[in-house]
C-alpha cells in the first residue's frame, strides 16, 4: 500500500512538471538565451561638414604664412591639414557607446545585438520577433 501512494506521488508530480518542462521547450523557432551584455564605444563617422569646416578654417589659417608662391602652397597645405583635421573631430564628437547583446541561440548559432540601452538582462531567455530582440513570456 505504501509502495503504490508513492508510485501514485510520483506520477502526480511528473504530472505536474511535464507541462512545464514543454512549455519551457515550446520557442524553438528564433530563440535563445543572452549569454553577456558589454558597452562598446561605436566610432563615429567623418562627414563633408566636417571637412567643409576644417578646410576653411586650415584654408584660412594656411593664407597668414608667407607671400607669393609660399602663401599658395601654404594655404593649400593649411586647407588640406584643416579638412583632415575637421573630419577626426567629427569622427570623435559623433561616437557614442552602445551596448552589444550576445545571443546563444537554440540552432547553437551565436549571433549579437546592438541597442542604446538593453532592453533584457544577461541568462534572459530571448526569441526574435519581427527580426527584433525581445525577452520570451511563453506566449
Amino acid at each position: 500500500m505504501k509502495m503504490k501512494l508513492k508510485y501514485q506521488g510520483v506520477a502526480v508530480l511528473l504530472a505536474l512538471a511535464l507541462p512545464s518542462l514543454a512549455f519551457a521547450d515550446s520557442c524553438k523557432k528564433d530563440c535563445g538565451r543572452v549569454v553577456s551584455i558589454e558597452t562598446v564605444k561605436q566610432k563615429g563617422k567623418g562627414g563633408a561638414v566636417g571637412m567643409i569646416a576644417g578646410g576653411v578654417v586650415g584654408g584660412l589659417l594656411g593664407n597668414q604664412i608667407g607671400a607669393g608662391r609660399g602663401n599658395t602652397l601654404a594655404t593649400v597645405a593649411g586647407a588640406a591639414g584643416g579638412a583632415y583635421a575637421g573630419n577626426e573631430v567629427q569622427k570623435k564628437v559623433s561616437e557614442k557607446k552602445v551596448q552589444m547583446v550576445k545571443v546563444k541561440m537554440d540552432n547553437g548559432k551565436t549571433r549579437a545585438f546592438e541597442f542604446s540601452k538593453s532592453p533584457v538582462s544577461k541568462g534572459d531567455r530571448v526569441h526574435l520577433v519581427d527580426n527584433q530582440l525581445v525577452r520570451y513570456t511563453g506566449k
